[in-house]
């Protein structure tokens, strides 16, 4: 037996984030990024390990950092990686996003979900676009309408 949309496409997958704050504490280095649970929760959820490099600065000095999201919840992608120094604007890669990423990806906190882009044969495609505001409020009603129709 084996669960197979995890075993067809996990690896098919990749989920692309912004390094927007690198922060210090004592004890550990975050590294801050662009998105959060809302498009990639299965690192919450499951504890599931998803390997993260920073396509950058790929084969730079190695550093350990504890790579969170920008939902203020335990939003947390990975504990104490080892990954290549990231600074402010870097791009770090979350692999094997293939299986329950997008399809899990909510608008928690009214925040977007991101595009999808499809590679084919060394070209690629948009193929879902990024959502925007009005997509989240399409289906929110009018409270004025409201108060002079009852609601059936």
């Amino acid at each position: 037996m084996f669960e197979p949309g995890k075993f067809l496409v996990s690896e098919s997958g990749y989920f692309f984030v912004k390094a927007n704050v690198v922060k210090q504490t004592t004890s550990t280095v975050f590294v801050c990024v662009d998105s959060g649970f809302n498009h990639l929760i299965r690192p919450m959820f499951y504890n599931a390990y998803h390997r993260i490099e920073n396509m950058t600065e790929p084969v730079g000095k190695q550093r350990i950092y504890t790579v969170v999201g920008n939902i203020c919840e335990t939003d947390t992608f990975g504990v104490n990686r080892r990954i290549s120094e990231v600074i402010e604007g870097d791009i770090l890669c979350l692999y094997n996003a293939g299986a329950y990423c997008f399809s899990m990806a909510s608008q928690y906190n009214s925040r977007m979900r991101p595009a999808e882009v499809l590679i084919y044969e060394g070209k690629d495609y948009l193929v879902r676009r990024r959502e925007t505001l009005d997509d989240i409020l399409r289906t929110q009603v009018d409270i004025s309408v409201l108060q002079k129709e009852p609601v059936s």
